[in-house]
């Protein structure tokens, strides 16, 4: 995997780029694509130190190349901005196996970004590629092997220019691609300027650039993955953190090279590339502005919800944890309410009666028809007293008989 530099190895990024502090970004990106092709792992498989040379280059890039970044790192040194760094692989150097895990990976929806292969940014910056034209209001449809291009030529008129152009790229067999733009370097080549990953939305993948003379946005999916990697609780708030500017927001008349890259793990990837002048988008592009201009508002709000929502989470902890206190507190205090309660009573406690019972004493209540009489008759009167039934007026028979 291509990281971040280790801590104690970081030099000044504009040391790294060999650039002065006041360098204009057209000199940086310059710097950059000489450095990158000098150490690209393609070009240096069995020397390990022009790959952590490599891992350098593209780490101090990655800050300068971006305004918001640059300003940080210029204020705070890496500190600022070292949470943020992609890391990238490099396909040619993984293997089979590691080829394989990292398919599977990016398969779950695990963001994993590619280097560009060595081969293809040199044939570009060598002017030694095909170019096929790609007319204002076309589109091309095509399949390209893994860690090639095709690259297509927009040709743009003043009045297409002024109205901006749109430049998309689609798979419906969802492949992963990169859609890359060279600009015309000093050595006659080409020179990548941007490139933007494919990404899944809906049925298809897909990516796109647009030059429409307001700044654009993309999202990097990456910043999200790390961010719910260390802190899965605050996924929601830093969903927007993702979002960069586009270095580029509009394209002069001329004729301007783009590129689809293969960027699948093991086969070709299909695609539809289209260009679009935006005079016929006139509505769409004024929603485009306005959803980014809300999108970047939202994420500012989120950032001051956070911290209230933080505070509000810490003190809904507090009370729930006093509820269930308070709540086995009060179930304490009546179970001991009710014990005390139980306490006034006359009734002996069952164990003793049992006791008593079996020793065959009781207690003899006064005129009570069921307690035993001091001669031991239960029913308390002399059997002499009892009438039989045969007694029954037989005395009264007699004299009859008599």
């Amino acid at each position: 995997m291509e990281g971040t530099p280790a801590p104690a190895t970081r030099r000044d990024p504009y040391e790294v780029l060999c650039v002065a502090k006041d360098s204009t970004d057209q000199e940086i990106k310059t710097a950059y694509r000489k450095l990158a092709l000098k150490y690209h792992p393609d070009k240096n498989s069995s020397n390990p130190e022009a790959s952590e040379r490599f891992k350098e280059v593209a780490f101090s890039y990655s800050i300068l190349s971006d305004p918001e970044k640059r300003r940080q790192y210029d204020t705070s040194g890496f500190e600022a901005v070292e949470d943020s760094m992609d890391m990238e692989i490099d396909l040619s150097n993984l293997g089979t196996v590691n080829t394989m895990f990292a398919a599977l990976f990016s398969k779950l929806g695990v963001p994993i970004k590619t280097t560009i292969s060595a081969n293809v940014l040199e044939e570009a910056l060598n002017g030694t590629v095909t170019v096929r034209p790609l007319p204002i209001g076309t589109s091309v449809s095509g399949k390209v092997e893994k860690q090639c291009a095709h690259f297509f030529g927009v040709t743009i008129n003043n009045e297409q220019a002024e109205a901006g152009i749109v430049v998309r790229a689609t798979s419906a067999a969802q492949s992963k691609f990169k859609l890359l733009h060279f600009e015309q370097d000093v050595s006659g080549g080409y020179g990548l300027a941007l490139q933007e990953d494919s990404e899944k939305t809906g049925k298809v993948t897909s990516a796109g650039m647009y030059f429409l003379h307001f700044q654009v946005y993309r999202m990097d999916l990456t910043v999200n993955a790390l961010t719910i990697a260390k802190d899965p609780e605050s996924a929601f708030f830093k969903r927007l953190e993702g979002l960069e500017p586009c270095e580029v927001s509009e394209l002069k008349a001329g004729t301007h090279i783009f590129a689809v890259y293969g960027d699948n793990f093991f086969k070709t990837a299909s695609y539809t590339i289209e260009a679009i002048c935006a005079k016929s988008f006139e509505d769409t592009t004024e929603k485009l502005k306005a959803i980014e201009a809300q999108i970047l508002s939202k994420r500012n709000e989120l950032r001051l919800f956070e911290t209230e929502y933080r505070k509000a989470l810490a003190r809904y902890q507090e009370v729930t944890n006093r509820y269930s206190e308070e709540k086995q507190c009060v179930e304490e205090l009546l179970k001991q309410r009710d014990s005390i309660h139980s306490t006034f009573t006359l009734t002996k406690a069952p164990n003793s009666i049992a006791v008593n019972l079996s020793n065959g004493s009781g207690s003899n209540v006064p005129g009570d028809p069921e307690s035993p009489s001091e001669d031991g008759n239960s029913d308390g009167k002399d059997k002499s007293s009892k009438k039989k039934w045969f007694n029954l007026n037989l005395k009264g028979s007699d004299k009859k008989l008599g």
